[in-house]
């Protein structure tokens, strides 16, 4: 059995090099790699095209490094809780690509499990269609999208095994499954490490095989984008 347990977000992205194509699980602010984010702005690595549903906001997330100019591209369906990013967008400092949230999953799904390219009937007619193939199948027009080319996949779970099994909570399985399975390299971060054999396996949402590298995060902040909350009677 390969070893997979790194000792921290340090060790886990040290070989991400400038220009690197990186996934970054999560939705919103939930279940997104924070360790391996904090790392990557410690390690300066710049030039990157970030695959995201969203960018974070200003000061938590991938905002952290748009902040500091290391993302060159991002592709991700959400902009709107991010200043920064807005700003970097109209200004042409940052190339981005707009695509409809199921697409963006559908394209994970696709490179995770070794297909070239999808069809879907999301963005026909749009700007998302400019240049792109279409087909009819049985009298809908369907787009050509094809799959992500991502070096390494960063994802964040709840509890993991030190063979790479991992398990997700809640709102963290809209992304972080799928992109597990699509990173040449994939990195897991998890607030919980156990021994191999200590998880159901019924309860496994990412087998193992997909997992190269593991670590035990620290300091997990868990910010809300927007509280809201009301008054009790």
């Amino acid at each position: 059995m390969l070893q997979k347990v790194v000792n921290n977000a340090a060790e886990a992205i040290h070989d991400i090099e400038d220009g690197a194509v990186i996934m970054l699980g999560g939705f919103g602010l939930c279940g997104i790699p924070e360790n391996c984010i904090s790392a990557l702005v410690q390690k300066g690595t710049k030039n990157l095209t970030c695959i995201s549903n969203n960018a974070g906001v200003d000061d938590f997330g991938i905002g952290l490094m748009l902040k500091t100019k290391q993302v060159k591209k991002m592709i991700s369906s959400y902009v709107g809780e991010n200043a920064e990013f807005e700003r970097q967008l109209l200004s042409g400092e940052l190339e981005v690509e707009l695509i409809p949230q199921g697409t963006l999953a559908t394209r994970c799904l696709a490179t995770g499990y070794g297909m070239p390219a999808i069809f879907t009937p999301a963005g026909v007619g749009t700007e998302v269609a400019i240049g792109k193939e279409t087909r009819d199948f049985n009298g809908q027009t369907y787009l050509l999208e094809h799959a992500f080319n991502s070096d390494f996949a960063i994802v964040k779970a709840w509890k993991g095994d030190t063979h790479g099994n991992l398990i997700f909570r809640a709102t963290s399985r809209n992304f972080n499954p799928l992109m597990a399975m699509a990173g040449k390299i994939t990195i897991a971060e998890v607030e919980e490490l156990v021994p191999a054999g200590e998880l159901d396996p019924d309860c496994i949402h990412t087998p193992g095989i997909y997992v190269n590298r593991i670590f035990k995060g620290t300091n997990y902040e868990k910010r809300i984008e927007q509280v809201t909350t009301s008054k009790r009677d």
